[in-house]
């Protein structure tokens, strides 16, 4: 497998920056009026199985057959698999789903099918270590937010003294209510009253 350069094992040779995105380039309709779709909305290449698996396979145009390249958990992984296959079959002309496939990704170390498949598989992993450290550090920051708001810094609680705080609580729940305005009085008088004390 060959990371960055040329699929034919160029030496010094970077792929460029300016393939074309998925999402700049509109997906074509489907010949068939009643079905139901299977295709990811956004990512070329991407389709569903049984709702929750992700499955990605690729023309191989010079042979026209397709090449699987697996069942992915996330339609993630499966759009970074297509990418490796787009750009070993495609070269600079792929369709790409991701703008950092072109020199992200790993490279097969020919177009045959398995060498396709072995890199894409390495494609998808690397996508997927990617996704679970993005959530484990985002689960960690969150906790240590939980933390730190729940952290009293020493000497917060002398400025408070809550025995005191309490005490004077409970001697206020005590305290007879403040008399009530006799309820007999008309309405006018009691705004009167309300107004001008």
């Amino acid at each position: 497998m060959v990371i960055g350069g040329d699929v034919n094992g160029g030496v010094g040779d970077t792929w460029p920056e300016n393939h074309q995105l998925a999402a700049e380039v509109p997906k074509k309709r489907t010949g068939r009026k009643v079905f139901r779709e299977t295709r990811h909305p956004v990512y070329r290449g991407v389709r569903s199985r049984k709702g929750d698996k992700w499955v990605c396979e690729l023309r191989d145009p010079h042979t026209a057959t397709r090449v699987w390249l697996g069942t992915h958990p996330t339609p993630e992984m499966a759009a970074r698999a297509h990418d490796v296959a787009a750009l070993a079959f495609r070269g600079k002309s792929a369709c790409l789903n991701f703008a950092d496939s072109a020199w992200r990704l790993p490279r097969p170390a020919s177009t045959v099918a398995e060498d396709v498949r072995r890199a894409a598989a390495a494609a998808a992993d690397e996508e997927e270590r990617s996704i679970r450290s993005t959530t484990t550090t985002a689960a960690d920051d969150e906790i240590d937010d939980v933390y730190s708001s729940c952290y009293v810094e020493e000497g917060e609680l002398e400025v408070v003294d809550l025995p005191r705080l309490l005490s004077e609580m409970a001697e206020g729940l005590l305290l007879s209510p403040p008399p009530s305005y006799v309820e007999s009085c008309n309405a006018e008088e009691r705004d009167w009253w309300l107004w001008n004390n």
